[in-house]
């Protein structure tokens, strides 16, 4: 036996000082072992939250005991591995102290064998108090840190944020989309690995030069020895096998191979091919006695693909994109938060709906924002397999960070070993410093920024931005230089580019870099400015709406069903959120008949606003060449701008996302105002030739007017097909708010996109409610049904008892427009995400049942 792994179990838990053990969840953390033994209410109920601040305050122990078998004490090696410690921890074996924790960012190995026995071996984990621990930081400081946030009033702080001076989770603090649970805890495994003579401990496949052609690449093995080693290294991939003998020393040390792959499978992200995958072991092997024996191996699955991060310079200012494989990338996806406030709760299987319903809206990105985590492994395998690309911030957002040594230090092991766990995945397409400090901060413009600087003395300002400049322009860099494969870094989000002369901070209208726009939300202005504010890559923009009823009453009564009530309030983590839905809501839509009407209005309205604004991008393309919109899911049950709920129901938003998405689309732009400008989009690598057929037609399903035209798009491009001048298509006696322009997109007979256009906004809509006709379709088993219609039915809704999605949902229903629609639920296990089946009880309605 040259190595073995003990996952170590059966923890118990309790408040420092305290008599009472209780069993622990491990991977988990102090809130989650307090709810299971029922000591505190559901955090998320209600406005517990606000009386659970106590919890990070208290010193916390957990502890186990456990045996070694013989064959793993005779091993050279024995070592402790916690790869999660949240956050401060001290580590004791059998009353020894052996290790202390800083950084839930990182892992953590100590030697133990020499203090070790066969049985009754004793683990305790003593958490101190993040509060406390931090507290004297602050207060040695001088001053405070700008953290935007951080929610110190509600944990009892006052204007004491201290966020800022953990390597923590930053949404543990509070953000305003989640709540303020300070956890600690083990957050992930824990194991006991034993090993002698020697092992392999990385393995990574350095792509040097990719074609389609050839890949060149270097494989690069760590090994670690005890003494001196001789053998064959082995990498084994695809069929392929490349060897090489080698002489090891002692210690630690790497060994390079050269290998090529002719006309390798490249790694494509969805919608422009297959995201092939390769799957290399590397072994070292040693004969004995005439017959090859393997002493160590370990294996990894790469994409091989050439992805890089274009800026060049052009005659608009400076480009923004990927080009994967030589292909310009239009990334169109969302930004990701943590899954869960407790994340030991997350799940594979709730990763892969994120994933998989993240694919199936026509995603090819998403951003890894810079407040949450650097996500666990089966998030990145799971974009590999799906073909999603990733921006991965690291994990800085909207503060100041201290800059002492120790810190620095910190922060430098952090991003190495991040870095180094994440490069061999094909989905990692760009590595960012933070978010929005930069422009927050604006340190070359007075008149620029969040108002931060005014807090601050010239000498205190010059050392704030000499410490940001310290982790972000040089520490985090080098560390993606160092060992990131070749991938591109961005100092910050959003960014026009480092310059000599600082002109660095993106604003709306910037020519160059990223841009996050939200004008439209916080500054109440109208959707139609999306149009507007269009950069060359929109990493941020968004507008929120309410969760379905079933997950509102998941944490709130039936005396709570108020905008303005305690717990919506309390679920309401924007200041003026629930306020600014209804503002909105009274410039576009009519008014709701009742609170669950308000639910469902809501989330048309937000699906209405990202529409406006996705379409507007693609418009813009090549100019614009990425549209992210905040964000795809939740951490908890809440008002906020995700997409798909904490519980992963899709919101309208999701489905409008799906098609507005596609790789081929429709889009109507009327921003002229004496015309509408009909274009075909595509985002495909191969031409498209079809035929686009548009109708006038009256609510009622007559047709008024017809036309024809013929596309024919080059590979990644789009343009108008067609306009009309407003005069003479709404002819004298017909009313626009009772009609419709209707698009269908064919090739080769088949439909590929259809689109409605209407000339008036919704509120302003003359519709009458409709007969919907629901027809099971034969031999589907009940999962598939027809939709009919005598009338316009307007964002039709689709509701089931089984949890789960529709093919479509959130659309508008034509008379003599039959609509199939099949029923997926979520699938917890097997390798499919969601299966055909029944929905259960099946709902359908129409906006005018809301009205």
């Amino acid at each position: 036996m040259n190595e073995a792994n003990t996952i170590l179990s059966d923890w118990s838990f309790r408040g420092c000082g305290e008599t009472e053990w209780l069993p622990a969840i491990v991977p988990g953390n102090v809130h989650m072992d307090l709810l299971q033994h029922e000591k505190i209410g559901h955090p998320f109920y209600g406005t517990n939250e606000h009386g659970l601040q106590w919890i990070d305050k208290q010193d916390w122990e957990y502890e186990t005991t456990f045996g070694v078998t013989p064959e793993m004490l005779e091993q050279s090696h024995l070592e402790l591995v916690f790869t999660g410690l949240d956050t401060y921890a001290d580590v004791y074996v059998n009353g020894k102290h052996m290790l202390s924790a800083d950084n839930m960012f990182r892992s953590w190995k100590i030697n133990v064998k020499p203090v070790l026995q066969l049985e009754g071996n004793v683990i305790t984990v003593k958490f101190r108090s993040p509060i406390h621990e931090d507290l004297p930081k602050l207060e040695k400081l001088g001053y405070p840190l700008p953290a935007a946030n951080d929610q110190s009033e509600l944990g009892g702080l006052g204007d004491k944020k201290i966020s800022v001076f953990a390597r923590k989770a930053p949404y543990h603090y509070g953000w305003d989309w989640g709540p303020r649970f300070v956890t600690s805890g083990i957050w992930k495994e824990v194991k006991l690995v034993a090993w002698s003579d020697v092992r392999l401990t990385d393995l990574y496949i350095e792509q040097q030069e990719i074609t389609s052609a050839q890949a060149s690449l270097k494989i690069v093995v760590e090994v670690e020895c005890e003494q001196a080693w001789q053998g064959l290294l082995r990498i084994n991939a695809d069929g392929r096998r490349w060897e090489q003998q080698v002489q090891l020393a002692a210690g630690l040390q790497t060994v390079e191979l050269a290998a090529t792959i002719a006309q390798p499978r490249l790694w494509w992200c969805r919608g422009l091919g297959k995201p092939e995958l390769y799957h290399f072991e590397a072994q070292l092997v040693q004969a004995k006695d005439g017959v090859e024996q393997s002493v160590s191996s370990r294996r990894v699955t790469t994409g091989l693909r050439a992805v890089r991060l274009v800026t060049d310079q052009d005659e608009q200012g400076h480009a923004f994109y990927i080009e994967l494989n030589g292909v310009p990338v239009f990334a169109k996806g969302a930004n990701h938060i943590p899954n869960d406030s407790f994340l030991p709760d997350v799940t594979y299987e709730r990763y892969r709906h994120e994933i998989a319903s993240a694919a199936l809206s026509n995603m090819n990105m998403l951003r890894i924002w810079g407040g949450g985590i650097y996500e666990a492994d089966a998030f990145y395998e799971l974009c590999d397999e799906y073909g999603l690309l990733v921006w991965q911030d690291f994990m800085f957002a909207c503060s100041m960070y201290p800059g002492d040594e120790a810190f620095l230090e910190n922060v430098r092991l952090e991003a190495e070993e991040n870095v180094r766990r994440l490069r061999n995945h094909p989905c990692i397409a760009l590595w960012c410093g933070n978010n929005e400090i930069d422009t927050a901060w604006s340190h070359y413009d007075e008149n620029m920024g969040w108002g931060w600087k005014r807090d601050y003395t010239p000498e205190q300002r010059e050392q704030l931005w000499a410490d940001y400049e310290a982790i972000f322009h040089r520490i985090l860099p080098q560390a993606v230089a160092g060992f990131g494969n070749g991938i591109a870094y961005w100092p910050s989000s959003p960014m026009r580019g480092l310059s000599g002369d600082g002109e660095q901070h993106a604003f709306n209208l910037s020519k160059s870099g990223d841009i996050h726009y939200w004008g439209v939300w916080h500054n109440v202005e109208p959707f139609e400015k999306y149009n507007v504010h269009v950069g060359r890559f929109m990493s941020e923009y968004g507008f929120q709406s309410f969760p379905e009823l079933q997950t509102v009453q998941q944490y709130a009564e039936e005396a709570d069903m108020a905008i303005e009530s305690e717990v919506m309030l309390a679920h309401q983590k924007n200041a003026r959120g629930n306020q600014l839905i209804k503002e909105y809501m009274d410039m576009y839509l009519r008014q709701p008949k009742d609170f669950p009407a308000f639910l469902y209005l809501s989330q048309v309205l937000q699906a209405e606003a990202m529409k406006t604004a996705i379409e507007a991008h693609r418009r813009k393309k090549p100019f614009c060449m990425g549209s992210l919109y905040w964000q795809m899911n939740d951490c908890w049950p809440v008002a906020s701008w995700a997409g798909m709920d904490y519980y992963g129901r899709w919101k309208a938003l999701q489905y409008y996302a799906g098609r507005s998405f596609r790789d081929i689309m429709l889009s109507f732009d009327d921003t002229n105002g004496s015309r509408v400008d009909c274009y075909v989009l595509s985002d495909q690598n191969e031409p498209f030739i079809g035929e686009l057929t548009l109708e006038l037609r009256s609510f009622g399903g007559e047709v008024l007017k017809q036309f024809s035209v013929p596309v024919s798009l080059q590979p990644n491009k789009g343009h108008i097909a067609c306009s009309f001048e407003l005069k003479g298509l709404l002819s004298e006696g017909i009313e626009p708010g009772s009609v419709v322009l209707a698009a269908k997109l064919k090739h080769g007979g088949l439909l590929v996109e259809e689109k409605e256009h209407y000339f008036r906004p919704m509120n302003e809509l003359e519709l009458t409610a409709p007969a919907i006709k629901v027809s099971e379709v034969k031999d589907s088993g009940g999962t598939a049904y027809v939709l009919e219609t005598d009338t316009l039915a307007k964002q039709v809704r689709l509701s089931s008892s089984i949890e789960g999605i529709f093919s479509d949902n959130y659309f508008d229903l034509l008379p003599n427009e039959p609509r199939t629609i099949t029923f997926y639920a979520r699938n917890p296990q097997g390798d499919q995400a969601f299966i055909a089946a029944s929905p259960g009880k099946l709902a359908v309605h129409s906006m005018t049942d809301f009205i």
